[in-house]
């Protein structure tokens, strides 16, 4: 019998740690090669991993909620092959390892030992040690380079190396890491470390100097509530923790406000009827969203300052439009991202809406999947909703909410020039923006642009 090694995965260069949030089998489970064996959560992304080979799983390192840092070992299944392999979930090479040469003459290459496990703690809880080597380089002593003479230790260098968010943080709130006690691997400064830091930290009342900014608002300490004989307490999962904290942050940073387009969608409406089944045997669902984000992307060009962030007191306008899709699931809200959007068809929009939300529900987005987007739609008219105000997604400056898309009463002017009710297939649009750069003319210019554009939809176009 063989043993595999099941590492956490990278799940992206940024990503420096994930945290396991479910097993899918049990200790003693027979596992398949390329069956889901366990969720993981990074500040970015959440999914399954596959199991790198076929056997029982006889080993469980890492416990539900344990974050640790990429290359730990998280399982051992056990199989009949004639080798140990060591496999890290489902990660892709890095790019280094994908640059790297071919070895000359065919010999093979060698392959690199696997990291040494620790023993397991009681409850099978225990996390993977580094090997003595690795731990040697952590206490080795280096030249910081800044030219006074000074040296830092390995431990120092990773625990300032934190995650991009980690530092992100810090520069918002004006922390230096270093100062900060870190619970991750090495001494290293995670998020929560970080967040707790800050809400435990004294604000001190200094009146900010004529002509600067006020640094942005320390994390929210949210009001305890009693629980009462019969209620249910459950904890925040990774993601609703990222999206509270997220949200507030928009709410806090962004000068929120919103306008109101009434769309009258008849003519998408007859355009769909005409081309929803050709577009299905394509493998495309062609729904409103997708024309409505057909619209969007064609406006978004033209009208630079919703497609733009703020950055202190600059403003930045994308090159790129890459547009974000709210997905509401069952464990919380996830927004995949169309990038170059404004350089795809109806059919390359309504493929790549289908995709993204096929591989939001079963948990196989990347972290690449979810960045860089430069303005939102979040389509809360499905569940029946008249119109909503978003949050805007940071550090965008523009959300826009689709209304629920239903036939109603309108009033029409004839060709003739008399009026009458007609029934109409109507919906309503809102956008939330940034009102420190997003001036109420511009927004509105925006969105009647994108009306007219999805009232009067070309034919050649779908």
């Amino acid at each position: 019998m063989a043993r595999v090694d099941v590492l956490m995965p990278q799940m992206g260069e940024s990503i420096a740690e994930g945290t396991l949030s479910k097993w899918l089998k049990k200790l003693g489970d027979p596992v398949k090669r390329d069956e889901p064996l366990f969720e993981i959560s990074t500040d970015k992304v959440d999914a399954e991993i596959p199991a790198p080979s076929a056997g029982t799983l006889v080993e469980i390192k890492v416990q539900e909620g344990q974050t640790v840092p990429v290359q730990t070992l998280v399982a051992v299944i056990e199989t009949d092959k004639g080798a140990v392999a060591s496999v890290a979930g489902a990660a892709p090479p890095s790019p280094a390892a994908q640059r790297a040469p071919a070895v000359s003459g065919g010999a093979a290459p060698a392959t690199p030992p696997a990291p040494q496990r620790a023993p397991t703690a009681p409850g099978g809880a225990g996390a993977a040690a580094p090997p003595p080597a690795a731990a040697s380089r952590l206490s080795s002593p280096v030249a910081t380079g800044e030219g006074d003479g000074g040296v830092e230790t390995a431990e120092e260098r990773l625990r300032k190396k934190s995650t991009p968010l980690v530092r992100k943080i810090a520069a918002e709130h004006r922390v230096d890491i270093s100062a900060i006690p870190g619970t991750g691997f090495a001494g290293r400064v995670t998020k929560q470390d970080i967040l707790g830091y800050i809400e435990r930290a004294p604000t001190p009342a200094v009146a900010a100097a004529p002509g600067t900014r006020s640094p942005t608002p320390a994390a929210v300490e949210h009001p305890a509530a009693e629980p009462w004989p019969g209620d249910r307490v459950e904890p925040w999962s990774r993601i609703r923790k990222i999206t509270a904290d997220h949200m507030i942050k928009s709410r806090r940073v962004s000068a929120h406000v919103a306008s109101f387009f009434e769309v009258d969608f008849s003519r998408v409406t007859q355009l769909r009827a005409k081309a929803k089944a050709s577009y299905a045997e394509r493998g495309a669902t062609l729904t409103f969203l997708a024309f409505i984000a057909k619209a969007c992307a064609e406006q978004l060009r033209a009208h630079a300052v919703i497609n733009a962030a703020v950055s202190g007191d600059a403003t930045i306008y994308r090159a790129d439009v890459n547009i974000g899709i709210a997905v509401a699931l069952e464990w919380g809200l996830i927004v995949p991202v169309i990038k170059h959007a404004d350089e795809l068809s109806l059919m390359g929009i309504a493929r790549a809406i289908t995709d993204l939300g096929e591989r939001a529900r079963t948990k196989k987005l990347t972290p690449d999947d979810i960045q860089k987007g430069t303005f939102t739609i979040t389509n809360p008219g499905g569940f029946g909703p008249y119109a909503g105000i978003p949050i805007i997604n940071q550090p965008q400056v523009a959300i826009l909410g689709v209304g629920a898309i239903e036939k109603r009463p309108k009033v029409i002017t004839l060709p003739d020039g008399t009026d009458a009710v007609g029934v109409r297939t109507l919906g309503m649009l809102t956008m939330s923006y940034d009102h420190r750069i997003v001036d109420g003319a511009d927004a509105d210019k925006f969105l009647a642009d994108v009306k007219r554009l999805l009232q009067e939809f070309p034919e050649g176009a779908v």
